[in-house]
């Protein structure tokens, strides 16, 4: 009988916790919140704000003219050596060709004509000073002895001269001329070979071009309509074809007084160090002249919608409530765009998402 008991009491606690666990896996009813919403339109209020106004110029570089130097041969001859390179730097005085030349034999031949003339026109002016001191010449005589020595020594101390242009001594016997650079810089280029023949100095070819880059200049065309914006002194950057990420800082050193005939342009001079060389003569450049003088409302460039008949905005009117506004637009900068006309201080205007409204109704 009590085992009985015991299997009753049993049998109803399991019905129990049975029953309890059927209630709690009742199906959960809908929630009753909203699901998140997403942002999908940004607005900004337009409002005046100061306007950068940039002028870029096409330019290219230059070497300073003052510090270009073309080299010539002193002396017609052959050349029989040529030193140099473009691109290569040269010092002051290296030698950058050789030329082997008969005129040079020729200059030196002078040059002892001359100083024998000069020793015998001497000697004869002091036998002159002796025959006039003791009254056996004219004193006329002895004034025509004087200006021959006079003449011989010119002659001598000219032909010394065309030695010494041509590098060379009296005492020196070469026939090869030693053609140095005049200046420290780079060989731009070079215009002649070894064993070509180079004429005398008023015909000649130029045998190489060396320029000193330490400074160079950024020559810009300027148009007349725009002259007003550019001014000498002015800052401005400079961007080279070639480094894309850099940007070189300058001033306008001088605008030119007369027009281009073939470009129609005035020529705007910035001149830029160039110590480590990296600026190379004849690359291409522009210049951004930068003028701060005047107030627009600004809206970023993504608020602007082009369907290519008409160009509008749309202006925030209340609570998702939006309205198309027809504006006339100006100048266009990194990510904004100028507004000319159809939007007023104060307008809310749609920043971003704006083309999702287009064919909303939103009008």
């Amino acid at each position: 009988m009590r085992a009985l008991q015991v299997c009753s009491l049993l049998f109803t606690a399991s019905a129990v916790l049975l029953f309890s666990g059927c209630e709690n896996h009742k199906p959960a009813e809908a929630s009753d919140t909203p699901a998140p919403q997403y942002r999908v339109l940004d607005t900004v209020v337009a409002h005046m704000q100061p306007v950068h106004d940039q002028l870029t110029l096409a330019a290219r570089l230059q070497a300073n003219p003052t510090t270009v130097v073309h080299i010539y041969p002193p002396i017609s001859g052959r050349v029989l050596a040529l030193k140099v390179l473009p691109g290569q730097e040269v010092a002051k005085g290296q030698v950058v060709g050789m030329l082997q030349s008969t005129d040079l034999q020729q200059a030196r031949s002078d040059y002892e004509k001359a100083r024998i003339e000069a020793a015998r026109a001497d000697l004869q002016l002091n036998r002159a000073k002796d025959l006039l001191q003791h009254e056996v010449m004219a004193q006329k005589d002895y004034d025509d002895l004087a200006a021959v020595d006079q003449a011989a020594h010119a002659e001598l101390a000219r032909t010394l001269q065309t030695l010494r242009i041509l590098g060379y001594k009296e005492t020196d016997t070469s026939d090869l001329v030693a053609i140095r650079s005049p200046i420290a810089g780079v060989v731009l280029d070079v215009n002649t070979a070894s064993g070509e023949l180079q004429r005398s100095l008023d015909n000649a070819t130029s045998i190489a071009t060396i320029a000193n880059i330490s400074d160079v200049w950024v020559l810009a065309d300027l148009y007349p309509r725009d002259v007003q914006a550019v001014r000498r002194g002015q800052p401005v950057e400079v961007r080279v074809s070639g480094y894309p990420d850099a940007t070189f800082h300058g001033v306008v050193d001088n605008i030119s007084d007369a027009v281009d005939p073939q470009t129609l342009t005035l020529k705007v001079r910035v001149v830029l160090p160039n110590a480590r060389h990296r600026l190379k003569p004849q690359m291409y450049a522009t210049v951004a002249v930068t003028n701060k003088n005047r107030n627009a409302i600004v809206v970023p460039a993504t608020a602007v919608i082009r369907d290519g008949v008409s160009t509008y905005v749309y202006i925030q009117t209340g609570e998702n409530k939006y309205v198309r506004r027809d504006v006339l637009v100006g100048e266009a900068h990194d990510a904004t765009v100028e507004i000319t006309g159809g939007l007023n201080e104060g307008d809310r205007v749609i920043s971003t998402g704006a083309e999702l409204l287009r064919g909303s109704g939103s009008e």
